[in-house]
């Protein structure tokens, strides 16, 4: 380590923990140590991903032997064991002929808008300052916190505006757990009216068809990305025999989107009332969340806030299942989401069916994101007429953007939905820096498209951004300006999809290398890039490959003569 930084102290446990693990384990003692660390949970497949955390977040790393050890436990084949821990980038596996690796991992994130704050000269300063015997610098996909970019993970701890000078600090105090979050407890909640609603339609004074009959006239649609009716979810689910389960999607990776993390981390209460209504509604077994890893401090409080439920008796004891994601952006696919809660690779399956008719366990599921259900309680308290009459240019509601880059303001901004940039950008966004001008913008995250300022008034909203190719998403806005290198930009996003990519099909798996390839040449070729892209379009099973062209198309529609003046050559 250089002079510049201060000496770790490991924590005692961690340190005899892993002097224990340099060498190759025998079977016996790695089993003793997972059937120690596992207890008495259950064998079941679909814990997988709960055990492999387990033994992870205590030894540091998952060895060969604690995966052989482990599939001798679960009386499962080690190569499934091995196939989904080897799926997820959270999971740090050893061979048996390598070394572990450091105690302390950072994280940086090289998302687009940490790229754009410098999230590069970062890495590389750290890398340079520390003994990579102790420290690992590695590179990490969007953490949710675009709007205080450059952001870095320390353990389980993120940096926000990072520094050289920031992480040496948390590293002198030991600073590895995530930060707390001051959120809403129960009482608190109560006191507002909370969990009265839920009360009500269990005691059979608000009906099922009265809440799909507000949710329809407020126009209250899936804020995840797709955008389908909520109440035409909980129709098509109730369609299906019983048993059925409710799950959660709060596995937001798409890069630029953090508004489901800024809701949770102050009312995890209202979203819970809103999931167990909506889990009511369709009578179901069970309430699963998914939560992304990289959102450790929500985990803690969901937790808490879980066990206040079931100390109130609001819900039964195990009702609601809070699972871990690990590191997979195809995983807020539905479901991929699926195949994750069951334990196995997050791939998207072929579809029909569909997660309605056969989803967890082959059961009726019904899959809504976080914001969704956070404003259930809220349309119920406000009326769906004041939902309905928030939108902007013939749009109705509210929209929660996410907006980052380049803009004074950042963070998520509750606007009307049908909004346009230019007046996000000035009524909520504090312009954009002195000196700088609109170049374009990422209505969507990476995966909804770009486009020009010539196109910064049209409406942000679904159902008004396809004429352009492009789709709001999860209303992940990414503000570019004039100071942008837009080859960098498209360089940036293929390498995300690259990365992301699951691997099942080819269209999406080769399509994606392919294209960051054509990226990274100096003269892009349209033809080439326009074949390719159709192809990933036509043929790939699941969003991300049908999306991943978005950016590069609209560059190549919209920005010819940006690129050109840039010296990157189009031809075709």
């Amino acid at each position: 380590m250089s002079q510049n930084t201060p000496e770790i102290s490991r924590p005692a446990g961690r340190r005899k923990t892993r002097a224990g693990q340099r060498g190759r384990m025998t079977q016996a003692a790695a089993l003793d140590t997972v059937n120690q660390l596992l207890g008495d949970s259950p064998n079941r497949r679909d814990l997988l991903l709960e055990h492999l955390h387990r033994i992870q977040d205590h030894v540091g790393y998952l060895s060969l032997t604690h995966l052989r050890a482990l599939a001798e436990r679960m009386n499962l084949p080690m190569a499934s064991i091995y196939e989904t821990a080897s799926f997820y980038a959270h999971f740090d596996l050893v061979h048996d002929d390598e070394l572990p690796p450091p105690a302390v991992t950072i994280r940086v994130c090289d998302s687009l808008a940490c790229q754009m704050a410098g999230a590069e000269a970062l890495s590389q300063a750290l890398q340079q300052q520390m003994d990579p015997a102790a420290v690992r610098v590695i590179h990490a996909p969007c953490m949710g916190r675009c709007d205080a970019a450059p952001v870095l993970e320390l353990s389980h701890n993120h940096i926000e505006h990072a520094t050289p000078e920031k992480v040496a600090h948390a590293l002198a105090v030991q600073a590895f757990e995530p930060a707390e979050v001051d959120w809403q407890p129960l009482a608190a909640y109560q006191t507002e009216g909370g969990y009265q609603l839920l009360a009500d339609c269990r005691a059979g004074l608000r009906s099922i068809e009265e809440l799909m009959a507000m949710m329809e006239q407020a126009g209250l649609r899936g804020l995840g990305g797709a955008g389908f009716p909520t109440y035409k979810k909980w129709q098509f689910v109730r369609a299906e025999a019983a048993p059925r389960y409710c799950v959660i999607n709060a596995d937001e990776g798409e890069p630029g989107t953090f508004k489901d993390r800024y809701y949770l981390e102050r009312h995890p209460h209202r979203f819970l009332e809103g999931a167990l209504i909506s889990s009511w509604a369709i009578e179901a077994s069970a309430l699963y969340i998914y939560l992304r890893d990289e959102y450790p401090g929500v985990n803690k409080l969901l937790r808490a806030a879980i066990a206040e439920l079931e100390e109130a008796a609001i819900v039964d004891p195990g009702y609601i299942i809070l699972r871990r994601g690990a590191g997979a952006y195809i995983c807020g696919e539905e479901s991929a989401l699926i195949e994750s809660l069951e334990g196995k690779p997050g791939k998207p399956r072929h579809r029909p069916p569909f997660v309605a008719q056969k989803g967890l366990f082959d059961r009726p599921t019904l899959v809504n994101n976080v914001e969704t259900v956070y404003w259930i309680p809220l349309i119920h308290a406000k009326g769906a007429e004041w939902f309905a009459s928030q939108g902007r240019h013939g749009r109705k509601g509210l929209r929660s953007f996410s907006v980052s880059g380049r803009v004074n303001k950042p963070g998520v901004h509750l606007a009307p939905a049908g909004i346009t940039l230019n007046e996000l950008i000035d009524e909520y966004c504090g312009g954009l820096p002195e000196g700088q001008q609109l170049l374009g913008y990422l209505p969507g995250g990476a995966s909804g498209g770009i486009l020009p300022a010539s196109k910064a008034d049209i409406p942000l909203d679904f159902d008004t951004l396809q004429a352009e190719g492009c789709f709001i998403g999860s209303a992940a806005v990414m503000v570019l300006s004039d100071q942008d290198d837009l080859q960098q930009v498209a360089k940036n996003l293929m390498a995300f999809f690259r990365d992301e990519s699951c691997g099942q099909c080819t269209p999406c798996r080769v399509g994606t290398e392919k294209m960051l390839d054509l990226l990274t040449e100096q003269q892009w070729d349209v033809l080439q890039l326009q074949r390719l892209s159709q192809v990933m379009m036509d043929a790939s099973i699941c969003g991300l490959g049908q999306a991943a062209p978005n950016p590069v198309l609209g560059l190549l529609k919209d920005f010819r003569a940006e690129l050109s003046a840039a010296n990157i050559i189009v031809k075709g």
